[in-house]
């Protein structure tokens, strides 16, 4: 039998969600039905360690590299049509976003993409692929610059709360025979502002391994803040995601002000790095919350930190599928989640965890309640430990051909 030749393309491989999946289903694959190569646009991230050694990176094109870094610096290469299409995109999406009064848009990647990817290489020297992936939005590249049987684009994201500008991207989207998504509720919310391609989608959920992750679980002992936290006689609070506005750890900073002014005794790790830090630690300031929000930054293997708390906490605004909460469960953890719109396909309220209302006070008084509930908790925590939540089998459907 002919292996299948998969091509699958990502910006770069920094400690993510979607990078960390994408990461987890490479090492799933059965490298006797298929070779892949992996295309990272920018060799950046803690993540490029961890490729699968079954797995062949292509070499870095600084041309596309171009599109992540600061403009200045790629100005100074003579990256100028890439540099002056990013700065039009960064026009352009303004624009839309004070045209339609938008608060939360994702349009600038779309608008990127438009404005350079013409002025980059064609990726067809190496060849033609049975199937090439588009792992991140924007999925220019993959429909333009790849020669490919078929392809895929994959949605990480709950379309129900962001804006985009649907006419502009349905020609990227419809451009591809299938269309991979995280959950059936992300399939939903994109199905909602793309009815038309409502054939295309089909949910191929974030592969995690149960002994991987309980094997990465028992890692990284001896180092400083691991051990502080593991000795911190209070109640441990976990949360691991990107610093950005969706995962809300600045609104977490007040929630756990809330805990602590209830007479809890509690600390908050944080781990992860974005462009929300500044907002983080000024709340942090802000509410004096020094001792019980601690920020831990980066970590390649979160794992240990996880297994080290009472109770993972995934605090956001919105999400498509948090990866992190299944790692929790995988670990036993208690697991406490704000009631964003895909939360119901994420947790089983009061079986497997427990969700909590989508703001402030609200989210605060019923991680309180939790906290409390000893019952309760003990109750979840037996019910994790006789289920299962990895999902190896998802990667049969990278094999199929239709």
């Amino acid at each position: 039998m002919m292996k299948k030749r998969i091509f699958i393309a990502i910006q770069y491989l920094e400690i993510g969600g979607a990078e960390r999946s994408l990461i987890e289903m490479m090492h799933a694959v059965d490298y006797q039905k298929c070779d892949i190569d992996l295309f990272v646009y920018s060799h950046q991230g803690e993540l490029m360690n961890s490729i699968p050694k079954e797995v062949h990176l292509l070499p870095e094109i600084k041309s596309y590299s171009a599109l992540t870094r600061p403009i200045k610096s790629i100005v100074k290469e003579g990256h100028f049509l890439i540099a002056l299409g990013r700065y039009w995109a960064k026009r352009k999406s303004a624009q839309f976003v004070k045209k339609n009064k938008i608060r939360n848009s994702i349009s600038i990647f779309q608008y990127v993409a438009d404005y350079t990817t013409p002025f980059l290489p064609s990726l067809k020297k190496y060849g033609k692929y049975d199937l090439a992936i588009s792992y991140l939005i924007p999925h220019n590249i993959v429909r333009d610059k790849v020669d490919a049987k078929k392809k895929w684009a994959w949605i990480h994201t709950d379309y129900s709360y962001v804006d985009i500008n649907v006419k502009d991207e349905y020609p990227v989207w419809s451009a591809f025979d299938k269309i991979a998504a995280v959950s059936a509720d992300v399939a939903d919310s994109f199905i909602g502002k793309f009815p038309s391609l409502k054939k295309k989608v089909f949910v191929f959920e974030n592969i995690l391994s149960e002994s991987i992750v309980r094997e990465k679980a028992r890692k990284e002992k001896g180092e400083t803040d691991w051990e502080q936290m593991s000795h911190y006689d209070g109640v441990k609070l976990c949360s691991v995601g990107r610093f950005s506005h969706p995962k809300a750890f600045d609104r977490a900073v007040e929630i756990c002000k809330i805990l602590i002014d209830k007479g809890i005794k509690c600390r908050w790790y944080i781990i992860g790095y974005g462009g929300d830090e500044h907002l983080i630690r000024a709340t942090i300031s802000k509410y004096a919350m020094e001792e019980h929000f601690i920020i831990l930054g980066k970590k390649t293997n979160p794992y240990p930190y996880i297994n080290a708390c009472d109770i993972y906490v995934q605090p956001s605004r919105y999400e498509g599928k948090a990866v992190t909460v299944r790692e929790a469960q995988i670990l036993c953890k208690p697991v406490v989640i704000t009631a964003y719109a895909t939360a119901p396909s994420q947790i089983n309220d009061g079986i497997d965890g427990v969700i909590v209302p989508n703001e402030t006070k609200g989210a605060a008084e019923g991680l309180a309640s939790f906290i409390h509930n000893n019952g309760l908790r003990e109750k979840i925590t037996i019910y994790l430990q006789t289920h299962h939540f990895g999902n190896e089998q998802e990667i049969e459907k990278l094999y199929l051909d239709d």
